[in-house]
């Protein structure tokens, strides 16, 4: 059974920096895509970040771009989204999902998905 576990949220000023982290366990990830969304209060889930792990190709929405970073380390099978200059606007409950991804910004493609970790930014 597959399991993400996603640690690493907090609270943090406007301007900061977070490293979220994932740890995938109970499947081979060598074909997965991995994905980062968030969901603010009263607001659709939306995407953040995807990385395929065979490749280490990454994506980015456009409102997360030069700001934050994702990466796999292989050896840990652990997803990581390093998240600077922080914004109010960033604050949100953000999920790790993975699976066979055909279109990485569409959570309909994730199969499995962690429990998520709360990221609060404050002005």
């Amino acid at each position: 059974q597959v399991r993400l576990v996603e640690s690493g949220g907090g609270l943090v000023q406007a301007g900061g920096s977070l490293r979220l982290s994932c740890a995938a366990s109970g499947g081979t990830f060598g074909s997965y895509t991995m994905g980062w969304f968030r969901q603010a209060p009263g607001k659709e889930r939306e995407f953040v970040a995807a990385v395929w792990w065979s490749s280490g190709s990454t994506y980015y929405a456009d409102s997360v771009k030069g700001r934050f970073t994702i990466s796999r380390d292989n050896a840990k099978n652990t997803v990581y989204l390093v998240m600077n200059s922080l914004k109010p606007e960033d604050t949100a409950l953000y999920y790790c999902a993975g699976g066979y991804s055909a279109i990485a910004t569409a959570s309909s493609g994730y199969s499995y998905w962690g429990q998520g970790t709360q990221v609060t930014v404050s002005s």
